[in-house]
């Protein structure tokens, strides 16, 4: 399959390294611009450094912010004011016993893996509707659907992705923006 895109601009929160490079890598093979985005900028500029000789022809840029709390979301917004194509990755888990966690874990967590990703939407969506089109993009997880015993907190900020991706949906149908989830 090839897909073109070309003149599309593409932000990739939590692309540093893992699944998010391997997605900010596709789209720049496809001929997006690609904005990667990491909570330092060593890691910001490292990516960038290994992205740009594996694709020397590409054209990326960074952002460091961390995406958890509002404060970097303003700073991903303010360094990239505007996209084509959203891919809300950044996120984490980590197994843990449900007992010994308290409330401040609980948030932090859906800080980052669930409301990073509404302040996101909430930003870069409304011009994808003005324009007529837009790709949105949350990467969710099976464990959104099948929570695991040992990460029940994580199950939960899946679940949530889900929730806001297919109301999202909803909300933009009909208007040339797609919203979806990945598990």
């Amino acid at each position: 399959m090839n897909i073109d895109l070309t003149g599309r601009k593409a932000v990739v929160t939590g692309s540093t390294a893992g699944i998010g490079r391997a997605i900010a890598q596709g789209l720049a093979r496809a001929g997006a611009s690609v904005v990667v985005n990491g909570r330092t900028q060593e890691r910001v500029d490292t990516a960038l450094r290994e992205m740009r000789a594996l694709l020397p022809h590409a054209e990326l840029t960074g952002v460091a912010a961390d995406v958890a709390t509002p404060e970097g979301c303003a700073a991903l917004a303010a360094g990239a004011p505007d996209a084509d194509i959203l891919v809300n990755n950044a996120g984490t888990a980590r197994p843990n016993n449900f007992f010994d966690q308290d409330d401040g874990e609980w948030l932090d967590l859906f800080q980052l893996n669930g409301m990073s990703g509404v302040r996101a939407a909430r930003h870069y969506m409304p011009a994808m509707v003005r324009r007529g089109w837009g790709r949105v993009v949350f990467i969710s997880s099976e464990s959104g659907v099948a929570i695991p015993k040992e990460m029940i907190d994580y199950g939960m900020t899946k679940t949530a992705q889900l929730a806001v991706s297919r109301g999202l949906a909803e909300l933009v149908g009909g208007t040339g923006v797609t919203v979806n989830a990945v598990l």
